[in-house]
C-alpha cells in the first residue's frame, strides 16, 4: 500500500497526484461530491466545519481551476482530519470512486490468517490468501520483523518450538500498493516435554492437552495453575474457583497465577475453555492453603493464642463509587482510574465488588441499598468513594453528578448515615476509603445528629486531613489521584489494616509533590487485628449467605458472545466486556464474508434514548476513540468498538440494531443487511437503580443528617462518630491556598502563583464550568521519580 493508505496520515501529507484525483471525483455535481461531505463533517464535532467556510468553499468555482473539495480538504486538515478518518466518511457515503482514490486498488485478501495454539514439535501452517489486478507477492512478519524465507502465501514452520510463539502478520504487494492482513496469535503448548503425551493427531475438535495440578501450598505463596487446549482459533480461557467464575485479568488466561495466597484461596479449581461455539472443561483439582503459623516456630504462638478465635469475614463486600462527569461542577479524570484498580485489587482479596461510575443522588442512594442487602452478621463491608466531597462537624458527603450549584446536605450522601445503616447488620469490619476534599461547605448551615453504637470495628481512612483538599495530579494521560497512588502498592499486604494505613499514610508523606499540602489521616475504633486478607468462612446464615451470592452475581452477569449470519453470506461475531459494574463494552468482528465483496464492516445503533450513547463515540477502529482505555488491552484487536455508561438509567432490556454493510465489484452502491439483537438487562442495570424512590430506601436516613436517628437495640450507647473514633494524621496539613472571591458551593480555592499551571481539584467546586472529558490515552507509567517534577509543577487542589 502507498503511504496515501496510512490511516494515521493527515490530510495536508497526502500526495499530490491522489489530492488532484480525489478532488476531481469529489467535485463532480453529484449527490455524493463534496457538498455531501462538507456536510457529514459539519456534524462531526472533531472536523466541524461552518456554513461561512462552506460557502467559502462554493466559491472556488469561480475561479480558474478553483477546486472546493481542495479547499474542503484542507480546512478538515487543519482539525487534525487523517486518512483513515476520510475513509470512514467516504465508505459512509458509499462513494466506491472516492475509495479509489485513496485506497489500493485491485488487492483483495481472501482468506485471513487464523490464530492457532499448537503442541511443540507439530507443523504450523499460516495462509494468506490474495488477489489483485496484477501479481501479488507475500512476505510475513513476526511482531515487527521479517520471518526468512516465507514469501509464499502459506508460512509453514516444522517443527513448531517454543520460541515460535507469538504474533505474525502478512504483508500483500501488488505494484506499488501493499495490504496487511489480519494479525494471528501463535500459541505453542509445551506439552510432550512436560506432560508426555507423545504427537498424536491434533486435527478436529477443540482438545484439552494440558491439565491443571492440584497443589498444597502455605500462605503467602504464589500460585500458578496452567492448563492448555489445542484448536483453531485460539481457545479462550476462564478460570472458576468453587463453581464460580474469577473475576480479575489472570482469569482469563492459560496461566492463572495469585502471586501471594491467602486462606481464602482454599478450594477447587478448573478451567472452561471455549473455541466459537464448541465448550470444554479441564479436570477439577484442589488447591489447600494452610496457615504459615501452624508450622514451625509459630505453632508454639499459635498454641498459647489458641483461646483467642483468630479474625475472619463470613463474605467480604465492597462498594466502589466514582464520580468524574459533573453536570454543575469542574469535571474529574483520576476517579476512573482509581476505582477500575482498586477493583482488580480488591477482587484477589475474595471481595464481592460492584465499582459504579458517575451516579446521580437517587442512583447512589438506591446502590448503597443493594450494597446493604449484601451485608449480615461478620461480613466485612468497605466502602470507596472517589469524587467532590465535603465535611460538615466531623460529617462527610458524598456529592453525586447531578448536586446543584450550590449543594446541600439534602443534595448529598452523608456517609456516616451509611455507617449507621452498616451498624444494623451487625458487619464484622466497616471500612470507608473517602478519596475527596473535607473542607466545610459554607452553603450548608445543617448540624448533622447522626447517632452511631458504640463497635470496635470501625476504620475512616481520609485522603487528606480535616478542613483540607486532596489532589489530583495534571498530566497527559489518565493517572491515579495521590491516595490510590500509594494505597494500591499497599493493598494486598497482610496486616491490621489500620497498620496498612498508617505505612500508606508514611508512602504519601514522602511524594515532594505533596508534601506539606495532603496527608492521610486515619480514624479507627477497632481492636481486634482485623485485615483485608482475612479468610472467608460463611457463618450460620448460609442460605442468606447464598442469597446474597446470587444478588451479587445477577449485577455482573455479562451477555454471552455470539454469531450474526447474514443473507448475503458474511457471518459477524458480536462480543461483550465489562470496563465497570454500569459500563458495557461491545465489540464487532467480521468472522466471514462473501470472495465477490469487496468492502464490509459491522455497525451497532439504534440504542436505548436511556443510554445517551454519542454516536460519533461508537463503533471506532480502536477502544481508546470511544473511551475505553483501562480495558483496551484487554480486548481482541480488529474490531470496532462501542462504549456504553451509565447502564444504571436503563428502564428497559438492551435492544440494539447490527447492521452489516457491504460492497460489490460490481455494484458503487453500499448495500445494508440489518438484524436485532436483545441481550436482556447486562450487569447492574438488573438492579434498576433509576428508581427515585426504592422500598427500604437509606433515603430515611441519608439525606437529613440534621434528624434524630435511633438505633432500636442499643439507644443506650448512642455516641457521635468524633467521640467513638480517635484521629491521627500523617503529617500537618499546610495551607497554600487563598480564597476565591465569589466561589459557588463552597469554600473554594485556588492554587497561588507557585502553581500556573493548576486547575480545579479533584474534590472542588469553585466553578460552574465543565470542561469536557479528555480523549487522551491512560499513562502506564507508575514511576514516581519520573514524574516528580511535572507533578510538583501541575498539582490540581480538590475544592470543596
Amino acid at each position: 500500500m502507498s503511504d496515501s493508505s496510512d490511516r494515521s496520515l493527515n490530510l495536508h501529507f497526502l500526495k499530490e497526484p491522489v489530492m488532484r484525483k480525489l478532488c476531481e471525483v469529489l467535485d463532480k455535481t453529484n449527490s455524493k461530491g463534496w457538498r455531501k461531505l462538507g456536510e457529514m463533517v459539519g456534524n462531526d464535532r472533531r472536523f466541524r466545519v461552518s456554513s461561512d467556510e462552506m460557502e467559502m468553499c462554493s466559491l472556488k468555482v469561480l475561479e480558474l481551476e478553483g477546486s472546493p473539495s481542495r479547499v474542503l480538504l484542507r480546512l478538515m486538515g487543519d482539525r487534525g482530519c487523517t486518512l483513515g478518518h476520510l475513509v470512514d466518511l467516504l465508505q459512509t457515503m458509499g462513494h466506491t470512486e472516492a475509495l479509489q482514490c485513496v485506497k489500493p486498488p485491485g488487492i483483495q485478501i481472501l482468506i485471513q490468517p487464523q490464530s492457532v495454539a499448537i503442541i511443540v514439535g507439530h507443523n504450523l501452517r499460516l495462509s494468506c490468501y490474495a488477489v489483485g489486478k496484477a501479481g501479488v507477492q507475500f512476505q510475513w512478519f513476526k511482531t515487527k520483523e521479517e520471518v526468512h524465507n516465507s514469501s509464499s502465501p502459506d508460512l509453514v514452520i516444522s517443527p513448531v518450538q517454543l520460541t515460535d510463539a507469538g504474533f505474525y502478520i502478512c504483508r500483500v504487494n501488488c505494484g506499488d500498493s501493499f495490504e496487511f492482513s489480519q494479525w494471528a496469535q501463535v500459541d505453542v503448548l509445551n506439552v510432550a516435554t512436560s506432560y508426555g503425551l507423545g504427537s498424536h493427531s491434533l486435527e478436529g475438535r477443540l482438545k484439552v492437552v494440558i491439565q491443571p495440578q492440584g497443589q498444597r501450598l502455605l500462605v503467602g505463596d504464589s500460585l500458578q495453575l496452567e492448563c492448555g487446549a489445542v484448536g483453531r482459533p485460539i481457545p479462550r480461557y476462564q478460570w472458576h474457583r468453587n463453581g464460580v467464575p474469577l473475576h480479575f485479568p489472570e482469569a482469563s488466561k492459560r496461566r492463572l497465577t495469585i502471586p501471594y495466597l491467602l486462606l481464602e484461596h482454599h478450594g477447587k479449581y478448573r478451567c472452561e475453555i471455549c473455541i466459537n461455539n464448541e465448550r470444554t472443561w479441564t479436570n477439577e483439582v484442589d488447591v489447600l492453603v494452610d496457615d504459615v503459623f501452624a508450622f514451625g516456630a509459630g505453632a508454639s504462638e499459635l498454641i498459647l493464642n489458641s483461646n483467642q478465635e483468630p479474625p475472619y469475614a463470613t463474605d467480604k463486600v465492597a462498594l466502589l463509587i466514582g464520580n468524574l462527569s459533573y453536570r454543575n461542577h469542574p469535571q474529574l479524570k483520576a476517579p476512573m482510574v482509581d476505582v477500575y484498580d482498586l477493583t482488580n485489587l480488591l477482587r484477589q482479596l475474595n471481595f464481592k465488588v460492584v465499582s459504579l461510575l458517575d451516579l446521580t443522588e437517587s442512583e447512589m442512594r438506591n446502590a448503597v441499598d443493594e450494597f446493604l442487602l449484601l451485608l449480615h452478621k461478620g461480613v466485612y463491608g468497605l466502602l470507596y468513594y472517589a469524587g467532590h466531597g465535603y465535611e460538615n462537624y466531623g460529617n462527610s458527603f458524598m456529592v453525586p453528578v447531578d448536586a446543584p450549584n450550590p449543594y446541600h446536605s439534602a443534595n448529598c450522601l452523608c456517609v456516616q448515615s451509611i455507617l449507621k445503616l452498616m451498624q444494623e447488620k451487625e458487619t464484622g469490619l466497616n471500612v470507608f476509603l473517602l478519596d475527596m476534599c473535607r473542607k466545610r461547605n459554607i452553603h450548608d448551615d445543617t448540624t448533622p445528629n447522626i447517632l452511631l453504637r458504640v463497635t470496635a470495628n470501625i476504620v475512616f481512612g481520609y485522603a487528606t486531613c480535616q478542613d483540607a483538599e486532596a489532589f489530583e495530579l495534571s498530566s497527559s494521560g489518565f493517572t491515579n489521584g495521590v491516595f490510590v497512588k500509594f494505597l494500591k502498592k499497599r493493598l494486598l499486604e497482610d496486616e491490621k489494616i489500620t497498620v496498612l494505613l498508617d505505612r500508606v499514610a508514611e508512602d504519601m508523606g514522602q511524594f515532594d509533590a505533596t508534601k506539606g499540602k495532603q496527608a492521610l489521616e486515619i480514624r479507627s475504633s477497632l481492636s481486634e487485628r482485623r485485615a483485608l486478607t482475612d479468610p472467608v468462612l460463611p457463618g450460620d446464615s448460609s442460605d442468606m449467605a447464598l442469597a446474597h451470592n446470587r444478588q451479587w452475581a445477577k449485577a455482573h452477569e455479562l451477555p454471552e458472545s455470539m454469531s450474526l449470519d447474514f443473507d448475503c453470506g458474511a457471518q459477524i461475531k458480536l462480543g461483550f466486556a465489562a470496563e465497570f459494574s454500569n459500563v458495557l463494552v461491545i465489540y464487532t468482528h467480521i468472522v466471514k464474508k462473501p470472495e465477490d465483496m469487496f468492502f464490509c464492516q459491522a455497525h451497532v445503533t439504534n440504542f436505548s434514548p436511556d443510554l445517551d450513547v454519542d454516536p460519533k463515540e461508537m463503533n471506532r477502529e480502536t477502544p481508546e476513540e470511544t473511551g475505553i482505555y483501562l480495558l483496551s488491552s484487554s480486548l481482541p484487536q480488529h474490531c470496532l468498538y462501542t462504549r456504553l455508561s451509565s447502564l444504571q438509567k436503563l428502564r428497559d432490556q438492551l435492544g440494539f440494531t447490527v447492521c452489516l454493510q457491504g460492497s460489490f465489484k460490481a455494484m458503487d452502491e453500499l448495500v445494508d443487511w440489518t438484524t436485532d439483537v436483545n441481550i436482556g438487562k447486562p450487569l447492574i442495570a438488573r438492579l434498576d437503580l433509576y428508581r427515585t424512590m426504592r422500598r427500604n430506601s437509606c433515603l430515611q436516613t441519608c439525606p437529613m443528617p440534621h434528624s434524630p436517628c435511633h438505633s432500636p437495640r442499643a439507644e443506650h450507647l448512642h455516641h457521635h462518630p468524633q467521640d467513638l473514633l480517635s484521629p491521627h494524621c500523617s503529617s500537618p496539613y499546610l495551607d497554600v491556598c487563598e480564597p476565591l472571591q465569589g466561589a459557588v458551593g463552597g469554600s473554594g480555592c485556588v492554587s497561588s502563583t507557585l502553581y500556573d499551571n493548576c486547575s480545579f481539584s479533584r474534590y472542588g467546586c469553585t466553578s460552574s464550568d465543565s470542561p469536557g472529558r479528555a480523549s487522551i490515552p491512560i499513562e502506564t507509567t507508575d514511576d514516581i521519580n519520573e514524574l516528580q517534577t511535572v507533578f510538583i509543577n501541575s498539582l490540581q487542589f480538590h475544592h470543596q
